[in-house]
Formats: structure tokens, sequence, C-alpha cells
């Protein structure tokens, strides 16, 4: 368990979770790591901790550098457990009376987590020494819980950035520079899709003001809590997110549905070639063989996405309400939405998920297409009709 060195004097000593798969109800298909950080100054400091049960890793690659015990004190830049739940373990073991230091709202959360554990938790404030240098600590609220914080050292240029720039990618490479971004940008915007897209309104406000007081220009490396630390090019994944955050839709239609006779199957394929053939770049997202959270990535940056579920018990598929449900609670912004359905007798599907569409907020520019039994060459009007008016709709957004 070695630790791996990004400055002199500061060490990565998180962990490497290779085989968790499902993260807060979305796929992780590449692992992940729960980064933790360690200063070497006249106080030595941790920066998070790891998940539960990865305690032993973290204090394993510390002790290649020094024995933990002599840890002085331990900055909580987030309360999720994912960070936070070896933080008991890990204290017990260097010391209950060791301080750890977080924001207000954090010390709230770590304190109600682990009451009766005997932490010493306290409230950052503006900056904290270390002996040579400061850490100066930046509230990011909604980045993505309400007690999270950025922490900076100013002097070296290191921006400690918790769950924001992260990803999940389990692998022995730690840097952006030892991974080719066409491994690493998909992990991204997954991660952002799934994780962040709630917050899009706080972190662009959070990010203008990082930019403006000069913070970002003086970043040289940014060390997120997930995923890889950005030495060569910490730039590059700040313009993705000052993209992201705008939500800007593109030349891209979506189709998402689940079938049980293949009959909603049958409707989704010919949308897929009619949008295709009208200039749309269409993705076609079988439920049945495609995580919710792999779709949402899909639907991100996409302008429309439309809905489709065969009527069963005069209810959606449950794999579509499932969808929905998770799509709705991103809060999408700029969407254009569309359902449709088959149906053998009471045929309710679609006018549900049209209903979902608009109390979600997405623009509809087309009533829903339902198709009794399966669909024959005499019913490929109201689909190609519906096909033309998404994509005219989205020549007006992109």
């Amino acid at each position: 368990m070695e630790p791996v060195k990004i400055l002199d004097n500061i060490y990565w000593v998180g962990a490497v979770d290779y085989d968790i798969r499902d993260f807060h109800g979305y796929l992780t298909p590449k692992g992940s790591t729960y980064n933790a950080y360690l200063i070497v100054d006249e106080k030595i400091t941790l920066i998070d901790t790891v998940k539960h049960g990865f305690e032993g890793e973290l204090l394993s690659r510390v002790a290649k550098i020094v024995d933990p015990k002599k840890i002085d004190q331990v900055i909580s830049n987030h309360a999720e457990m994912d960070h936070s739940g070896g933080l008991p373990e890990i204290l017990k073991y260097i010391g209950l009376e060791k301080p750890v230091y977080a924001s207000k709202v954090g010390v709230q959360n770590l304190g109600a987590q682990f009451q009766g554990a005997g932490l010493n938790i306290l409230p950052v404030a503006e900056k904290l020494s270390v002996g040579q240098q400061d850490i100066h600590f930046v509230e990011t609220r909604m980045i993505h819980w309400p007690d999270s914080m950025f922490s900076f050292l100013p002097k070296v240029g290191v921006l400690f950035s918790q769950d924001g720039f992260g990803l999940h990618l389990a692998s022995p490479q730690r840097f952006d520079d030892e991974v080719d971004e066409k491994i690493w940008y998909p992990q991204a915007l997954n991660y952002f899709a799934n994780i962040l897209t709630l917050y899009t309104d706080p972190i662009a406000k959070i990010l203008e003001k990082a930019v403006s007081s000069g913070l970002i220009g003086q970043t040289k490396i940014i060390c997120p809590d997930h995923g890889l630390i950005w030495r060569q090019n910490p730039s590059r994944i700040v313009e993705l997110y000052c993209k992201w955050v705008q939500q800007k839709p593109t030349n891209k239609a979506v189709i998402v549905f689940d079938t049980m006779w293949h009959s909603t199957e049958y409707i989704a394929r010919e949308l897929t070639d009619a949008l295709a053939i009208l200039g749309v770049e269409t993705k076609y997202q079988s439920l049945k063989n495609i995580h919710r959270s792999q779709v949402v990535t899909e639907c991100f940056e996409a302008a429309a996405i439309i809905v489709g579920s065969p009527t069963i018990n005069n209810q959606m598929y449950p794999s579509v309400a499932d969808f929905l449900c998770y799509a709705k609670g991103l809060k999408f912004k700029n969407k254009i939405g569309a359902a449709f359905g088959s149906y053998g007798w009471s045929g309710e599907s679609a006018k549900l998920i049209q209903a979902e569409l608009t109390s979600m907020g997405y623009n509809l520019p087309s009533p829903e297409v339902r198709i009794r039994w399966v669909p024959l060459e005499k019913d490929l009007g109201p689909i190609h009709d519906l096909a033309k008016t998404v994509a005219e709709a989205i020549k007006k957004v992109v």
C-alpha cells in the first residue's frame, strides 16, 4: 500500500475500490477511489479519510511516510460516508483527542453521523496554519452537500476540491497525464451527469467566484476526493465544468424505452431511423440492456428525450417509471420531451409519460403517440410525424 507523492511533503494516501459497481444508485463500471491526502509540515495534516472498510489501506500508506499517530489534525472537506466513514476508526488509532476541522454544517453533519464516538470536531476559520504554510478554506455549499468546502494551499497552488472535479475510476494511475482522455472523459461526464446536474446553479456561482477571486488562476494541482489528480492540465476539467453547468442542448435525441412483446421496441427503432434521416444524432437506449445512469449520461447533452413504454396494469412499465423517477430528481434544463407507447387494451402508458415529462418542465411539442398491438406499415405516419416535430424543435434550440 504505497503512498503517491504529489509535491514535496504532500501525498495521496487514499484507497482504491476496484469492485464497487453501484454508487448512489448509478453504475460505476470502472470502480472508484476514495482519495485522502497527507500534508507533512510542522503540523501533520490528513485531508479527508476513506469509506469504512478501507481504513487499513489509508493507515498503511501513511505509515510509509510517517507514524500515523503523529498526525496532528484532520480536515473533513465533505461529510458524506464515502469520505468520512473511516473517520472514527482512524481517530481511534491516531488519538480521539486530535481535532477534526470541518465547515459549520460539516460539524453538524459529522456530529450527527458519529454521535457517541467521542470525536473532537471543530469549525474551521478562514485559514489554518500547518507550519510553513496556511490552508485556506472556501465554502462550496451544494458541491454537492451543504457541508462541502475546498481546502487550498496558496503557497504551492494545490486545491483539495472534495467531490468537485471528481470521477469514478479505479486504476493504479493517480494523475491525469497518466490516463488517456478517452478513458477519463466518459467517467467525468458520467459523474457530473448523475451527481451534479441538480446543482448546476450553485456550482456555476461557485465557479464564477473561484475565477473572479483568482483561486482558479492560482491553482496548479486539483486534488479531488474521487478519481484522478489534475496536475498536467487542471484547467481542462475546470473548462468542462464551466461548459456542463450551462446545460446547453446539442443536436441529439435519446430514445429511452422498455418493451414487453417488442411492439414498443418497433416504434423506438422506427423513431431512431426517422430522426437519423432528418439529421439528428440519435441514441437508442433500451432499459432492458442499459442501466438508467448510463442513459442519463447520454441524456445530459441531448436536446430531446423521447420515452416509450407498453402499458401494463394500466401503468407504464416499471423500468420506465424507474428511469423517469431517477431523471426527475436531476432536474435537467432545456429539454424537449416526447412520449410513445404500444398497448393492447387501455393504453395509459404514453399519456402517463407525457404527464410526467410535463411535470419535469420539458417542452413537449407533440401529443403522445399510441399504437395498438403490433405496429404495421399503416401505423408509421404518426411515428414519422413525431420525428419531424422533434427534429424541428431541436433546430430551434441548438
